[in-house]
Formats: structure tokens, C-alpha cells, sequence
């Protein structure tokens, strides 16, 4: 079962918990420039898949936890860890207490402490056997990061380029013409079988989060987009963009410098 969007989330709001890494540096990202650079050329060839994982996994690796909904229960993350070591895919050098990551999983990792804007995506009206949550985690080198939820809550990794990774989000997302401009957001979404929350973070190199999300709605032929109002932050009021505007207003907010 699909979880449902926040009713009425913030337009805009700032706070200071630890996100993805901001810096580039290799020293930090734990990636080769030479790697870096043959992966980015592999993408140009097509989507390179970086495997599924459970929440468990990702969280005993320190992956997306600032995404979390909860925690997961401890007994799964230390069977999550076996699970990896097992598959060697966790290990720690002789006489170290730091752990390294390996394989897909590593590079996965990596990315994700490299980005410094997210877009975390989450829809109703899915089909059962798909993804109902995208995260998308663009790179500065033109390629993104892509994580897609399914119902069991795998997580399913691939690095593909950045308009790609667009084209395909806004296949998932609601669309039509322009709803009015004096639509209520609480019946259009009470009413609405296919609506999406999306929301776009950033991080500055001291950590401090700063985010903006949209609501959309399907009606028929139109597709509402909503946002909270800057004079009552407890309500979400039209957002008076068609369709063209909100997905450029969205791409915008998510741009790497």
C-alpha cells in the first residue's frame, strides 16, 4: 500500500541536519577522478545499474538516512550487516576501524554523499509492482543519481544522465492542463486517486538544509500544482503554473552549480 503525501507540507523551510557531503573532492567521495571520470563516459553509453538494496542495508552503510521516515528496527540493520558481509560487499582492513564499502554499493554510496540537492518524489495511484518514491540526486558532472522505492521498500540504484533521469520523473507524475487559480487544495487532493509530493533540498557546505516542495493533484484532464501560502504556512493555496512551468520551476530549484 502506498503511503499518502503530506496534506499540506512547507513551500520552503530550513533546517540544519546533516545532508549529503557538498564537496566534490575525491579525498571525500572516496571515488578516483580517473573512476569518476569512466563512469560519467559509461553513463554516455547507457544507464549503468548499481543494484537493489533493503532500508536496512542502505541505513547500516550510512546511505539516504537523512530521508528516512524512521529508523529501521536495530535486529534488521545487524542482519543487514551480515548480509553485506556475507556478500562481501562491507569489509574493514586489518587492525581498522573504518569500514569500506565495495562494489556498486560503494559507488552508490559515494555519489550520495557527493550530491548536494535531492529530489525526493513521492506519488498515489501507483501500480502495486511499481515504484511509488523517486530520489533523485544530480552530479555535477551532467549524470544523476537515480533511487526508485518500491512497495517492499527496495531500493533500486542506477546513475543515468540528468535529463533522462527528468524525463522519466515527470512520466510518473501527475499532468494536464492548469488547474484554476482559485482550486481548494484540500478537496482537490481529498478527491483526487493520483496526486504527488515533491520536494527539493539543498545543502551549503555547513550542512544546513534548505528545502521547497510542490503538491500536485490530477483532475481529469488538469494537474494542480499547489504550495503553502507565504501569508499562512498552514495552507496550501494554487500555485498558478501550467504544466511546462512547474517542471521547469522544479528543475531550477534542483540545478548543481
Amino acid at each position: 500500500m502506498n503511503p499518502t503525501p503530506r496534506s499540506s507540507p512547507p513551500l520552503h523551510s530550513s533546517d540544519s541536519s546533516r545532508g549529503p557531503r557538498t564537496s566534490a573532492h575525491t579525498d571525500e567521495t572516496g571515488i578516483p577522478e580517473e573512476s569518476l571520470e569512466a563512469l560519467v563516459q559509461l553513463v554516455d553509453t547507457g544507464p549503468v545499474p548499481l543494484g537493489g538494496y533493503t532500508l536496512a542495508e542502505i541505513y547500516a552503510v550510512g546511505g539516504i538516512a537523512h530521508l528516512l521516515e524512521q529508523e529501521p528496527d536495530p535486529a534488521l540493520v545487524a542482519e543487514a550487516v551480515r548480509s553485506l558481509v556475507a556478500r562481501n560487499l562491507i569489509t574493514t582492513e586489518a587492525g581498522s576501524d573504518e569500514l569500506e564499502i565495495r562494489g556498486d554499493l560503494g559507488i552508490a554510496t559515494a555519489l550520495q554523499h557527493r550530491a548536494s540537492t535531492v529530489i525526493d518524489t513521492r506519488v498515489t495511484g501507483s501500480e502495486p509492482d511499481h515504484p511509488w518514491r523517486f530520489i533523485l540526486m544530480p552530479q555535477p558532472d551532467g549524470v544523476t543519481l537515480e533511487v526508485l522505492i518500491d512497495a517492499l521498500g527496495i531500493h533500486f540504484y542506477s546513475l543515468r544522465k540528468t535529463d533522462d533521469t527528468y524525463d522519466r520523473l515527470w512520466e510518473r507524475l501527475p499532468s494536464g492542463d492548469r488547474g484554476p487559480d482559485d482550486a481548494d487544495a484540500e478537496s482537490v487532493l481529498s478527491a483526487s486517486a493520483y496526486t504527488a509530493l515533491v520536494s527539493v533540498s539543498r545543502w551549503n557546505d555547513a550542512g544546513d538544509r534548505d528545502t521547497h516542495d510542490m503538491v500536485l493533484a490530477q483532475e481529469g484532464e488538469r494537474c494542480h500544482a499547489f504550495v503553502r501560502s507565504a501569508d499562512d504556512p498552514t495552507t496550501l493555496v494554487p500555485a498558478g503554473m501550467a504544466e511546462d512551468e512547474w517542471r521547469d520551476a522544479i528543475k531550477r530549484l534542483a540545478t548543481v552549480s
